[in-house]
């Protein structure tokens, strides 16, 4: 974590947002392709791609793995707060492209 932290929190957020909206939305235009019911299928893949959306806008899990393992082992608690935080930034992302996601769609998203 060589960045800094509220920029990364930001990003957070921001990507997995992007990743729900866009695959959500360029999903719907291949349901439009196979003839398939568009807004149902959108609010399908958006229950699919949040836990996908989640890791991309963490950068995958690795660097997060270390960030825990050197906040248990090594008592650097401020890295483990750090990493909690900035996946807690990612599930809001991802839980608020989803609300918005079925608001559009008026389809039921658990």
């Amino acid at each position: 974590m060589n960045e800094a932290f509220f920029p990364a929190f930001f990003e957070s957020f921001f990507i997995s947002f992007g990743v729900m909206i866009g695959g959500a939305l360029i999903g719907g235009i291949s349901a439009f392709i196979t003839g398939e019911p568009i807004l149902t299928k959108i609010a399908e893949i958006s229950v699919n791609i949040r836990i996908w959306a989640i890791i991309a806008a963490i950068g995958g899990t690795f660097d997060t793995v270390y960030s825990f393992e050197k906040g248990f082992l090594q008592g650097d608690t401020k890295d483990l707060f750090k990493q909690l935080l900035l996946i807690l930034s990612a599930m809001g992302g991802a839980q608020c492209a989803a609300e918005i996601i079925r608001w559009f769609t008026q389809e039921q998203i658990s």
